[in-house]
This record gives C-alpha cells, sequence and structure tokens, in this order.
C-alpha cells in the first residue's frame, strides 16, 4: 500500500510561515524592542525579528526590522496591513501608489505612519553610521490563516486608491474629526514625532490624561496614543487580546489581573517596551517618572472599522463604569494595595503623587493599604 500524505490538522498557517522565514522568534507577555535579536532577512533584504506577545490573540503580530547604517531594504507589496513605529534612527519612505505616483517622507525616533494596503513601498536608513530599527505591527496572522496562499498575499495586483489618503497625508498633515472626548480621530498616513502629537483631554479615563485615536491610510488597524501626567495612573479596564502597548515617552509600570487574581502580574517599561494585555484581563498604566508618559496602543479594528462585535463593544464602553455595563473599574472601586503599591514606586523615585484631586490618600499616608 503506498503512503498517504498525512491528512491536514489544526494548522496555523501564519506559524508556518514565520518558521521558513528563518528569522529568531522572541514570545513573552513584554518584550523590550530594543533589545531584540535580529538576523538577515531575505524577503526584506535587512535584519529582522518576529515578536509573539502572550496577549497577541489571533489577528496581530510584530515584525521587528533593521536596516544597516546607509542601507534600504528590498520593495515590498503585501495584502496585510501594517502599522510602523520608528524605534531608534532616522530615514525614509518611498510609496508607490496604484496610479504610479510616489510619495516620499522622512522619519525618526518616535514617528509612526501605516503603509496603504497593497501598495509598492521601500525603506531607507538615512544614517551611514547608525542602525535603524523599525517595529512594523501588522495583521498578517489573520490575512494568512484566512487565505493561507502566499502569492495571493504579496504578488496581488489588485489596487486600493480610496486606501492611499489625501497626498497631504504622506506629508505629516492630516484631519481632525470631531467626536467626543476619547473618541476624537485624526485621520492621515504619517505622525512625523508621536512623543509631541497634539492631545485632547480624556478626564473619564482618569486624572487629567489625554488621548487622540488615530485613522491611518483608512485601515482597519487601530492606533491610539494616551499620556498621564506627572504623578498619576489611569483607570483599570479590559478589553479582548491584540492591544499593543509601546511606551513611547517617560518611565513606569502597568499591572495586569483577571478578575479571580489575588496577586498582578506587573510590567515595567520605557521606551520600546511593548506588551499586550490577554484576553479579558484588567490593566491599568502608571506614570512613575518626572515627566509625562505617553504610550501608543496598535490592534486590528478601530473606531471606523470595529471589525467585530466584540472591538464595537471595547470602543463604547471603554471609558463606562463595569456596574454600567462598560469595561472600566472607577478609582473609588479599585483594590486599595494598587494606590499603596503607586505611592510606594514614586517615593522609590522621588516624585510626588499627583493622586490626591482623585483618591483621599490620608489613610495611605498612615500606611494603610500597602499590605
Amino acid at each position: 500500500m503506498a503512503d498517504t500524505p498525512e491528512a491536514k490538522f489544526l494548522f496555523d498557517p501564519y506559524l508556518d510561515w514565520t518558521a521558513r522565514e528563518g528569522l529568531p522568534v522572541v514570545a513573552d507577555f513584554g518584550v523590550d524592542l530594543n533589545k531584540v535579536e535580529t538576523r538577515p532577512w531575505a524577503r526584506m533584504d535587512a535584519a529582522g525579528a518576529f515578536v509573539h506577545l502572550k496577549g497577541r490573540g489571533d489577528f496581530v503580530g510584530i515584525f521587528v526590522v533593521d536596516i544597516a547604517p546607509g542601507g534600504k531594504t528590498a520593495p515590498q507589496k503585501h495584502l496585510f496591513e501594517e502599522v510602523v513605529y520608528v524605534i531608534d534612527g532616522h530615514g525614509s519612505t518611498t510609496i508607490e501608489t496604484g496610479d504610479g505616483r510616489t510619495h516620499s517622507f522622512e522619519w525618526q525616533r518616535g514617528s509612526v505612519f501605516a503603509l496603504p494596503l497593497n501598495a509598492r513601498y521601500q525603506h531607507f536608513n538615512g544614517s551611514g553610521k547608525t542602525t535603524a530599527r523599525l517595529s512594523a505591527t501588522h495583521n498578517l496572522p489573520m490575512v494568512m490563516n484566512l487565505f493561507h496562499n502566499e502569492d495571493f498575499i504579496f504578488n496581488n495586483p489588485f489596487a486600493f486608491p480610496e486606501r492611499e489618503g489625501r497626498e497631504s497625508y504622506f506629508s505629516g498633515e492630516g484631519e481632525f474629526i470631531p467626536r467626543t472626548p476619547g473618541r476624537h480621530m485624526w485621520e492621515t498616513n504619517f505622525i512625523p514625532d508621536l512623543s509631541r502629537f497634539e492631545l485632547v483631554k480624556w478626564e473619564k479615563r482618569g486624572a487629567g490624561g489625554s488621548n487622540i485615536m488615530f485613522v491611518l491610510a483608512d485601515g482597519t488597524m487601530h492606533a491610539h496614543c494616551s499620556e498621564m501626567p506627572v504623578g498619576t495612573y489611569k483607570k483599570a479596564h479590559r478589553h479582548g487580546a491584540d492591544f499593543h502597548v509601546s511606551c513611547i515617552n517617560g518611565t513606569g509600570y502597568s499591572l495586569l489581573w483577571y478578575e479571580e487574581d489575588d496577586d498582578f502580574v506587573r510590567v515595567d517599561w520605557d521606551h520600546g517596551v511593548v506588551f499586550a494585555p490577554p484576553d479579558g484581563m484588567y490593566h491599568q498604566h502608571f506614570n512613575t517618572g518626572a515627566d509625562p508618559a505617553r504610550y501608543l496602543a496598535i490592534a486590528l479594528g478601530g473606531l471606523r472599522y470595529p471589525m467585530t462585535a466584540e472591538k464595537r463593544a471595547v470602543f463604547m464602553g471603554m471609558d463606562v463604569n463595569v456596574r454600567d455595563g462598560g469595561a472600566q473599574i472607577e478609582y473609588e472601586d479599585q483594590n486599595p494595595r494598587i494606590h499603596g503599591l503607586y505611592l510606594e514606586a514614586l517615593a522609590r523615585s522621588g516624585v510626588p503623587s499627583g493622586m490626591g484631586g482623585f483618591i483621599d490618600e490620608t489613610d495611605y499616608a498612615q500606611g494603610a493599604g500597602r499590605s
């Protein structure tokens, strides 16, 4: 009897693809992208690595790409979306749209940009001395597992002119789309310096914080930026997997826990650290530094195109109390240990608390709430 091929069973085409690409794979709860080891990546003609966070879910992953001094990547074109954050270095990207025109922009550490779907592009390192490192958060896991055909994804001629946006979107300009606090949007393709981008106050998320939601290249990849003033922290909330949270400026930590947990998972962060809260895991972000702390969150499905009923519910209830059917824990309802731990962290940093207007700290000054 002739040998028969093994039946296909429980395949993961995306993980199979990453194995064939031959790059390092870093899998962890949180990862410092500054320290990820890369190796030559034939597809990009650069060095690369894959980062698989524990809370990435089924739709999203990260590429880390190193461009050598004076180097460039091979031209790319693909049927999945990317939101690129510049971890280090400076350079430029050239995008060729479906009408044959080219659009170029210069980026630096802290820049964010999206690549219009299936448009041809190429990255260039602007320094002859230092390596440029990019982090690309993408939805290839969803696309590869849906179509499981590399040629369809990487060699598809179909053009999406509606995804290209205005000419000015490639130069860092954009359009402010007013909604309500926490839902205001900025539509563009390129943010030259996220650390300086003007945010809008969002008091319901806690302690004088601010935020903006992005619509990038009319894509289904969501991005938003939030900032916490010195000596403050945000209210806890939870949602489904796949929100990849990256520190832009400042220092601090995040606590994560499930409702039934007795203790917290802690992730300390500064620039370049990324983590993803797993599905349904409460999480809360704390600024312990002497400067405002700012972060970028990237996921699949946003305010314009939520993609799933779950993601639609997230954006409707992200600043609504859990008692009212939302996803947020108010300061008065949080575990008292949380504030005690924060005051201890501030004491170690030599930073005064800015939370007195939001939480009665009298008992904490006497040592309560720290056990």
